[in-house]
């Protein structure tokens, strides 16, 4: 695929771009192309123009996410400057889709606005859509308003919650759409209430969990999932670190890939890892954790790409 069967844009539009320094496991092969628009009618425009057998996968900070050696047979979207806005108003917090989860949490708490689960969540805001995600008993759903999001045809539409019907990790986001916005109305609370407990949550995760090295966060979903009353049960007992354990896979390694001694739930590239390496270990850990507790392991990392040897469509 050349740039010339591709749309003009007034943004980035990169060929045969290297994945692997825009993931946290730093690990990946090239996409077919990246585009990093300028702008919302740049971004619509490209996807109404883009023929429609070429694949999209748009893509955050790289937090969530094992690209495979052998790269990706489509177009990267990658949304940055124009995308990461932060606005409060009237009590509800509007956010870009390239805001940093950390940053919203703050200028929420600045306001009074209590979205502090999302402090210590790695990632951007339309990936904490896209994966519903959440902490400390709080996800995204719990203050979701609506998102506003460009669809592969590049129809710009508006999209409630029962649009995206949200679950534990994931929700109905349609193949090709790109998330552009999000609008949350968080309950009220002393700004510096919230600020302490931003401050508590920061150093309960130093302490418990492996931040100075190279990972994607929790690498498998809690076993609990959702209860039978379809909430969130995120409160357990049964957590994906302890049946990890209990298989005796903390600090397993395989090549440079590695199960953090610090958080069992963590795979970490520890010593120049492949993309092998990681998603390998994971599957051993998945397979050892069975064998151990007959407990099938999900993924929580997202894996998508081709294997060196050939296309894999797995995700």
């Amino acid at each position: 695929m050349s740039n010339t069967h591709l749309p003009v844009v007034r943004g980035k539009l990169t060929a045969r771009r290297m994945l692997s320094d825009l993931t946290w496991l730093r690990v990946g092969g090239p996409a077919d192309h990246l585009f990093q628009p300028a702008d919302l009618d740049d971004l619509s425009g490209f996807l109404a123009a883009l023929p429609r057998d070429v694949a999209v996968f748009p893509m955050g900070v790289g937090s969530n996410l094992i690209v495979r050696d052998g790269g990706l047979r489509a177009v990267v979207i990658r949304l940055g400057r124009g995308f990461n806005g932060i606005e409060i108003s009237g009590g509800h917090v509007i956010a870009g889709a390239a805001a940093l989860d950390a940053h919203v949490a703050r200028k929420a708490a600045d306001a009074g606005l209590d979205l502090t689960f999302l402090r210590t969540i790695p990632g951007s805001i339309g990936g904490a859509v896209r994966m519903n995600a959440g902490c400390y008993g709080s996800y995204t759903a719990d203050h979701f308003v609506s998102a506003q999001a460009v669809t592969r045809a590049g129809e710009i539409v508006t999209l409630t919650a029962g649009d995206l019907n949200f679950r534990y990790r994931q929700s109905d986001l349609a193949e090709g759409a790109v998330i552009v916005s999000a609008v949350f109305a968080p309950p009220r609370a002393a700004p510096e209430d919230l600020h302490a407990r931003m401050a508590a949550q920061l150093a309960k995760r130093d302490d418990t969990q492996p931040t100075r090295d190279r990972s994607a966060g929790s690498t498998f979903r809690n076993p609990a999932g959702f209860s039978s009353t379809g909430q969130a049960d995120d409160v357990h007992d049964l957590k994906a670190w302890k049946v990890i354990d209990d298989a005796g896979m903390r600090g397993a390694r395989l090549g440079g890939a590695q199960m953090s001694p610090k958080h069992s739930n963590f795979l970490i590239n520890a010593q120049d890892a492949t993309a092998a390496d990681l998603e390998n270990l994971g599957e051993e850990v998945r397979k050892k954790v069975y064998d151990s507790s007959g407990i099938t392991l999900e993924w929580e990392i997202m894996r998508i790409g081709d294997f060196l040897d050939g296309p894999d469509a797995e995700a």
